[in-house]
């Protein structure tokens, strides 16, 4: 028996607008800038490695990818009320921000480092009592400051262009902050050099490296996401973009 036009029509539709839903864009929340993770270019075009990651990883996943730019303060918040699908902005996965979102494994680890200017000397198994340490405000680097320096004057910044800015004006003695976003801004400068070794630990602030945050519900797309990721990895394209911007680690 054949189905009745008005039948056929709304089947129609819905099965339309079902593969219409899956298709759409998604929407991926970042902090700008975090040199060279995420950042724009002249033309406004944002970039960086896990930028080129994640669009990669969206091509695997047959999903165009829009990036929608977030302070690093409301970026959990703006992913909540569903003004993106998913968070990529070198996020550490850590027990505080896994009782919010769900996260995806692990693809990669910052560590961090410690700038000062040349000829200073800061004891940094020390107190760094009444010393200027500049971070960016509620990241990891910030709790690790907070924690082990809790008698130092802590500067903390909305973004890390702020924090870079005001080292490079004489604002700060220490900066306390990721290792190729140092080496970007202010490491190859003769005024500032390294301090102490890279820093990836304790486990309990840095968590197992950095992944994409999702809304808890959002479980199959976390799996397409992860399974992405683990191609990109397999087949080398992981390690050609990993290398065209930190071949000197």
């Amino acid at each position: 028996m054949r189905q009745p036009v008005y039948c056929l029509l709304f089947t129609t539709l819905l099965i339309g607008s079902i593969a219409h839903a899956d298709n759409k864009p998604l929407r991926i929340g970042v902090d700008l800038p975090y040199t060279p993770y995420q950042y724009k270019e002249p033309d406004g075009t944002i970039s960086g490695f896990e930028v080129e990651l994640v669009n990669a990883a969206c091509e695997r996943m047959q999903r165009d990818c829009e990036w929608v730019e977030q302070g690093w303060d409301g970026i959990i918040p703006g992913l909540m009320a569903r003004k993106y699908d998913f968070i990529a902005s070198a996020m550490n996965i850590t027990e505080e921000r896994a009782r919010q979102v769900s996260f995806s494994a692990p693809y990669y680890q910052i560590p961090s480092v410690w700038v000062q200017s040349v000829n200073s000397e800061y004891d940094l198994d020390g107190e760094l009592a009444d010393i200027s340490i500049g971070v960016q405000q509620a990241t990891i680097q910030d709790e690790y400051v907070t924690t082990y320096y809790p008698d130092a004057n802590i500067h903390r910044y909305g973004d890390s262009g702020s924090v870079v800015a005001d080292m490079h004006a004489g604002r700060l003695d220490l900066v306390f902050t990721a290792y190729s976003l140092a080496q970007e801004t202010m490491l190859q400068d003769e005024r500032f050099e390294q301090t102490g070794e890279l820093i990836t630990g304790p486990e309990s602030i840095y968590g197992p490296g950095i992944g994409a945050a999702f809304r808890p519900r959002d479980k199959a797309l976390i799996e397409e996401f992860n399974k992405a990721m683990l191609e990109l990895k397999e087949d080398g394209t992981f390690d050609n973009i990993y290398n065209a911007y930190f071949k000197d680690q």
